[in-house]
């Protein structure tokens, strides 16, 4: 039993492992560096909280960088890293992904600071633990935290294209997986329990709670959209993501609330820029 054990913990550790490539692999510093192509960025930085880090979307519960919808290189996710790079080689090895699981709003200036001055293009996502866990953030010291890391961002990469992606419409999750036997029981273990505890209850307390995650995820959104409209014309919004459907076999099956790297695939398909010239 010991040496099934040890065995089973070595492989978790390598997957683990492998699943923290930052992605963007270096260019040989032999090699003479590709032009940049114009109108595409060179360099990109992501910020965010656990779905920008792909938790969860290798075969671990840890985070998967390489599968992200943002800065992904790995085969499973075209990322926007990957769609920039197969038109402008120059963007390869200027890719950082700085997303952390269980960060919320408040960690997004923190991660602009992290980022390296002078990045071309940055996303960010975040806003769902804010809502998931205890008393959710406010709606104005979620505003702030933004705006703090958008003025952070404006100071330190001025020239940065900036994609503020919405928040997913989380309440979907309940929806599509509330009759599913295997979901609601991965979810007792604690998952996003503002939204998820007691999944199959219709007491109205369970029903006001709900209610309240879903409005909340709704105005968090509102304040995306006026912090990035208050930054300027280098400020892009994006709620395709919010809007987007996604279907039960893009969840991980790991907790059943994280994209797995087909939900990543199409976050990232649904939110790529139809051009950078914003």
């Amino acid at each position: 039993m010991f040496r099934r054990w040890s065995l089973s913990l070595a492989v978790l550790a390598l997957i683990a492992l492998a699943c923290q490539g930052q992605g963007g692999g270096r260019p040989d510093p032999g090699d003479p560096p590709p032009t940049p192509v114009k109108g595409l960025p060179s360099s990109m930085v992501a910020l965010g909280d656990s779905i920008t880090a792909a938790y969860g979307s290798c075969l671990a519960p840890t985070a998967c960088p390489r599968n992200s919808w943002a800065t992904g290189d790995g085969t499973l996710v075209n990322s926007h890293y990957r769609r920039i790079l197969a038109a402008n080689p120059a963007i390869r090895g200027h890719v950082r992904n700085v997303a952390r699981p269980g960060s919320s709003a408040a960690d997004l200036p923190g991660q602009a600071l992290a980022a390296r001055p002078g990045v071309d293009y940055v996303t960010i996502l975040a806003g769902a633990n804010d809502a998931c866990r205890g008393g959710m953030t406010s709606r104005s010291a979620f505003r702030e935290s933004v705006s703090r890391a958008l003025s952070t961002i404006k100071s330190t990469m001025p020239r940065a294209r900036v994609l503020v992606v919405a928040i997913p419409n989380i309440y979907r999750v309940w929806e599509i997986g509330r009759t599913n036997k295997v979901a609601v029981g991965v979810w007792k273990s604690g998952v996003c329990p503002n939204l998820l505890a007691n999944p199959t209850s219709t007491a109205p307390a369970d029903v006001s709670r709900r209610k309240a995650f879903r409005d909340r995820i709704t105005a968090y959104n509102a304040q995306l959209a006026g912090a990035c409209a208050a930054y300027g014309s280098r400020c892009r919004y994006e709620d395709s993501s919010f809007r987007f459907k996604f279907d039960l076999n893009m969840l991980s099956a790991l907790d059943f609330f994280h994209p797995n790297a087909a939900g990543q695939s199409a976050l990232a398909r649904e939110t790529y820029p139809d051009s950078f010239t914003w």
